[in-house]
């Protein structure tokens, strides 16, 4: 017998789980929102980035929080792993497939993920 979490898995695609996931940033005004795709990068990871900025901890919790929430109600998703929440300058979510880093400003700008991950296809999505 099934999950419920391995069939919702099943059901949506992890494209579609991405375009949840970007739409949830966008809900909580998450800036400079960026998708990396690894799948063509021997030993990444996870097949896909997204990458995201809040401007206070405040929003980052928040977006991390949106998230989460929509995931498990929409789609009956949970992440495997959640690191960061205390402090909320860069809240790490693991989905298996997909990993969201929702940065504090200043801390994406000091780890600059996208550099080190410069050779994925990146796709840009605009602020609302």
């Amino acid at each position: 017998m099934e999950s419920q979490f391995e069939v919702a898995t099943q059901r949506l695609t992890a494209e579609e789980m991405n375009y949840l996931i970007i739409d949830s940033i966008q809900d909580i005004k998450g800036k400079n929102i960026v998708q990396l795709d690894l799948r063509h990068i021997e030993d990444a990871p996870a097949d896909f980035f997204i990458i995201c900025e809040g401007e206070s901890n405040t929003q980052v919790k928040a977006i991390s929080d949106n998230i989460y929430r929509r995931l498990k109600s929409e789609a009956a998703i949970g992440a495997a792993h959640v690191e960061g929440q205390r402090n909320a300058r860069w809240i790490c979510m693991d989905y298996f497939s997909t990993v969201v880093h929702v940065f504090y400003k200043e801390s994406r700008a000091f780890y600059e993920l996208e550099d080190l991950w410069s050779d994925a296809i990146s796709t840009e999505y605009e602020n609302l």
